[in-house]
């Protein structure tokens, strides 16, 4: 009787062991297939917004499709033309995409 109190106890205690494993693993695979995609894609988006110059055909955070005409960079701040003859002034850090790039896809 007591021995199989002692084999059920062992049972137990190899249990913990088992849901450590399992959290690690949850872990990795939300690490590899939902953090690191994420935080390349958002080094990206850094680099692409670093490297904007003026002629540049972007799309802002809310859709608009424009051309950089001025970087200012006191202001971290970009003037679009949007239409012929109108610009609007945007921060550098609402434009995602290259506008060249989207309509080739």
């Amino acid at each position: 009787m007591t021995t199989n109190m002692i084999l059920a106890a062992q049972g137990q205690a190899g249990g913990g062991y088992s849901m450590i494993i399992m959290m690690v693993a949850i872990f990795a695979i939300m690490y590899f297939f939902m953090i690191r995609p994420q935080q390349k894609k958002q080094k990206e988006i850094r680099n692409f917004q670093n490297s904007i110059k003026e002629g540049t055909k972007v799309i802002t955070a809310g859709g608009m499709y424009g051309t950089v005409r001025r970087v200012i960079l006191e202001q971290n701040a970009l003037e679009l033309e949007v239409a012929k003859g109108v610009t609007i002034t945007v921060d550098r850090n609402y434009v995602f995409a290259d506008a060249a790039s989207q309509q080739q896809k």
